[in-house]
């Protein structure tokens, strides 16, 4: 079968759509047909390394996936049966963990993710554990909802489990047209916040506003922190994070008194500095966040099935060309979700 599988470290140039051999299924998993998978900046740092996490080699990329159920173990005790059309929770984890049992998966210390800690789905089949399996929405495409889980979990927790965005707030989003600025956009339009989005260049500008944003700021072509502070004379009250240096001062800058910055990744480097006596005076929170628990997880799906939540897609690619797809990820010239086909 087809697999996007990484025997090592590097750049695009190792990346190829590999034969290996396909998997038979356990009496206690599911065996899925992939229809579509997506590509996540995730992948990416997978690819390249991630510093001080080892990684098992070989690995197939990718955490987002829709499909086809075409086996059921035996033992499995589960409502999926054959030719059921499904999409796949990302997150893995012991079931038997306490921060498991109180509804805190992406807490617990067995946490992983498939496609970073485990075989992912840019496969042509999978063996996966039922709990992460789940019917697709009847309403969308695989190749949409491939392209949803893994960035609205993620925003979904950031913005309402990690820093409780209200309704008519200011919440600053970067990088519209990124998986996870995308997704962030349209969780802030649901319940009622002010948005403002930064993008690279012009050409972002509708996209943007089109996702729902209120401001849209092109960063490579104004100050924006004063144009920020114009829109938010007291600042915002949520920074939504997930470059890391290159943005992380002027998201001190702009924050409000009692504001939050919610981070879920560095993009652009580890390491940042912070003014104590601005945080302590102002009564700010910095707080980080990673996926999200399987209870965010179902709220994002009733979302999408309710098409308040809507997939953006990119541009969709067959799996000889992956290097290709990952060449437009880090040129940052998507606009939305990069989609794999078998």
């Amino acid at each position: 079968m087809k697999a996007i599988q990484i025997k090592r470290h590097g750049d695009s140039s190792i990346l190829k759509c590999s034969d290996i051999e396909e998997p038979s299924c356990p009496k206690n998993k599911i065996k899925v047909k992939i229809k579509a998978s997506s590509v996540n900046h995730l992948d990416i740092w997978v690819r390249n390394g991630i510093p001080g996490l080892n990684l098992p080699l070989p690995l197939i990329l990718g955490s987002d996936g829709s499909g086809v159920v075409v086996e059921v173990g035996s033992q499995v005790s589960s409502d999926i049966n054959v030719n059921d059309e499904v999409i796949i929770q990302p997150g893995t984890y012991n079931k038997n963990c306490k921060m498991v049992i109180n509804g805190k998966e992406n807490f617990s210390r067995t946490y992983g993710i498939l496609g970073e800690t485990e075989d992912g789905l840019q496969s042509e089949y999978v063996i996966l554990d039922p709990i992460n399996i789940f019917p697709k929405p009847s309403k969308l495409s695989f190749s949409d909802s491939a392209s949803m889980p893994l960035v609205f979990m993620t925003s979904y927790q950031m913005l309402i489990e990690r820093a409780k965005l209200q309704e008519n707030e200011i919440v600053l989003v970067y990088g519209a047209t990124s998986g996870v600025g995308m997704a962030a956009i349209q969780i802030a339009k649901d319940i009622g916040a002010k948005i403002i989005a930064t993008v690279g260049n012009q050409n972002k500008i509708k996209y943007a506003e089109n996702l729902g944003a209120d401001y849209v700021i092109n960063h490579s072509k104004s100050n924006m922190v004063e144009k920020i502070k114009k829109i938010a004379p007291n600042g915002v009250n949520v920074v939504f994070e997930h470059i890391g240096p290159d943005t992380w001062l002027n998201s001190l800058r702009v924050l409000s008194i009692g504001g939050r910055i919610v981070t879920c990744g560095a993009t652009t480097g580890n390491n940042v500095s912070i003014d104590l006596r601005h945080l302590f005076m102002k009564q700010q929170t910095i707080m980080g966040s990673t996926m999200g628990s399987v209870s965010t997880f179902k709220k994002v799906l009733e979302k999408m099935n309710d098409k308040v939540y809507l997939p953006f897609i990119d541009k969709v690619y067959n799996f000889k060309d992956i290097r290709e797809a990952h060449l437009r990820m880090e040129n940052r010239k998507h606009f939305g979700k990069i989609i794999l086909i078998p």
